[in-house]
């Protein structure tokens, strides 16, 4: 493995900074207080996106995508993950699982998705199946040539402002080795939908701005034209997207936790007391070693893991192992960090405490740790036959 940047990632990395330094920096303070990124300021953010030619920059040029390979694009997510998720979320991540429309739907959702003419938003988590997705109780049943969905999702992120949502329901039961599982299908459903509710959600105290939503659904008629994918392989397209998000929610971290370590450094080299600089404290200097060295750690096992990816090796373990160790780094980096600035890193001038409430909720979605601990030790485990 080559460890060093090309020229064009370079300044891919330094676009993208420079982006979020002065397009999303100036606005999180005021996003913090009112948990509300104002309409407007979420389109103009979204225009410059797109001008800049990063909207959907995953996604494949004959899409209309920038078609960065997985790298490349977890380095702009590291730089993403500098800033508010709030407001960065307008730069313009479509769902990957788009690449499963077909036909007519192609024009009606993915390639609108992809010029950022629409948002899309997922929906799989329930009040009673989180990471046992195929326990949800969420059920699409035939009717002629339609699918009556009715049943309930929660923690939905940005569902309120998106044009459409992609939901993930029971649609039959088979045996499987582990007794009766549901089968799950992938559906389209446009926001407004006769049958289809999006209500506020939680009051969060990670990633104010970025709200999360209920989804009710009560005898929700689709044409089977609304069908994302193939007929009871939900669960298999859910996965296969949800390994790119597990590396977005670990490169996101990445990012998050060198800005928390870039203000705790600067702030123990100019703050002194008792006549010298309090960095030159063992008690102090050590924390930013133990720092810089997890941080370090959690980038190379990231960026490890989206060039497995990109070279079609097994990532799987890698992914989780990154997904597992950027997040749990972030809580101890943003606390440490609170740590070095004393009072001051828990007051709203500086953003380490939102920094610290942020980084809670990375160890719950895309996978709890528990769950990438299952799926790390699951893999080492096969080749025994375990």
């Amino acid at each position: 493995m080559h460890f060093g940047l090309t020229e064009e990632q370079e300044m891919i990395v330094k676009t993208v900074r420079e982006f979020v330094e002065t397009e999303i920096y100036p606005h999180e303070n005021e996003v913090e207080r009112t948990g509300i990124v104002p309409r407007e300021l979420g389109q103009e953010i979204k225009r410059k996106c797109i001008e800049l030619g990063f909207y959907a920059a995953a996604f494949p040029e004959e899409v209309g995508g920038a078609g960065l390979d997985n790298l490349t694009f977890t380095l702009v997510e590291r730089e993403l993950g500098r800033g508010s998720l709030a407001l960065t979320t307008f730069f313009g991540r479509p769902s990957g699982i788009l690449m499963a429309c077909e036909g007519e739907q192609r024009e009606k959702y993915l390639l609108p998705a992809v010029r950022g003419e629409k948002m899309d938003s997922l929906a799989i988590t329930e009040p009673d199946a989180g990471s046992d997705m195929r326990g949800m109780k969420c059920t699409a049943r035939a009717d002629g040539s339609d699918w009556i969905l009715n049943g309930t999702k929660h923690f939905i992120s940005h569902a309120d402002i998106a044009d459409f949502v992609i939901v993930f329901a029971a649609t039959g039961e088979e045996e499987t080795s582990k007794g009766v599982k549901k089968k799950i299908t992938a559906f389209l459903v446009d926001r407004d939908t006769p049958g289809f509710e999006i209500r506020p959600g939680y009051n969060s105290i990670s990633h104010r701005g970025y709200h999360n939503c209920i989804l009710n659904f009560t005898d929700c008629r689709l044409p089977k034209s609304q069908v994302l994918g193939e007929l009871h392989q939900g669960f298999e397209i859910a996965n296969q997207w949800l390994t790119g998000t597990r590396l977005t929610v670990a490169a996101t971290c990445v990012g998050r936790a060198r800005r928390a370590f870039d203000l705790a450094l600067e702030y123990a080299a100019q703050r002194k007391q008792f006549g010298k600089a309090i960095g030159s404290n063992q008690g102090v200097s050590f924390k930013l070693a133990d720092m810089v060295t997890e941080i370090d750690a959690a980038e190379l096992l990231t960026l490890s893991a989206a060039w497995r990816l990109d070279q079609g090796l097994p990532s799987n373990r890698e992914i989780s192992s990154a997904k597992l160790f950027s997040t749990e780094m972030l809580a101890r980096v943003t606390d440490e960090a609170i740590q070095i600035f004393g009072g001051m890193g828990l007051m709203d001038d500086l953003p380490l405490a939102r920094f610290w409430r942020d980084a809670r909720v990375e160890r719950i979605w895309d996978g709890t740790s528990e769950i990438h601990r299952h799926i790390i030790s699951r893999d080492l485990l096969r080749q025994f036959g375990a």
